[in-house]
């Protein structure tokens, strides 16, 4: 009677995984074109921030295979869609963020967030990494404040 019990709640979860595929969010996983980007110091830099940034933060995105299985997909779109509101590497001229609050993110550990690296170890952030990191993103973000200001020739 037991396993009957199993069998039956464990067919039944097998069912209620198959049935929220079918629920159309978290489908849509676009690119949009890079439109702008900020004006990196170094290619170093840029490939500091892409490495721990671009993923949630640009329109380059790499949509991995799990990005297709409910519920990942959902919590993965959600992440992506706020991220990209948040600030966008790839469309800088129109939703640039804000350095203070993306170095205060980083020291805290907030950025990169945890449901990420559980999924990505290599992405949580050692002291000299977030250094590294944020050294990309004050040479990089303030050379661009300087240049729209004209300070900067």
């Amino acid at each position: 009677m037991m396993r009957k019990r199993i069998f039956q709640l464990l067919g039944l979860g097998i069912l209620g995984l198959v049935l929220i595929q079918f629920i159309p969010f978290g489908h849509t996983r676009t690119n949009p074109p890079v439109v702008s980007e900020p004006n990196w110091t170094t290619a170093q830099a840029r490939a500091i921030v892409k490495e721990h940034c671009f993923q949630c933060h640009s329109n380059e995105t790499n949509w991995t295979w799990y990005s297709n299985i409910a519920p990942g997909s959902w919590l993965i779109a959600f992440d992506v869609i706020e991220g990209r509101q948040r600030f966008n590497f790839s469309d800088w001229n129109k939703k640039p963020g804000e350095l203070d609050e993306m170095v205060a993110a980083i020291q805290s550990g907030e950025m990169p967030p945890v449901q990420y690296w559980i999924v990505h170890p290599g992405a949580r952030l050692n002291t000299h990494q977030k250094q590294e990191l944020i050294h990309a993103l004050e040479t990089s973000i303030k050379n661009n404040t300087a240049l729209a200001s004209g300070t900067l020739r």
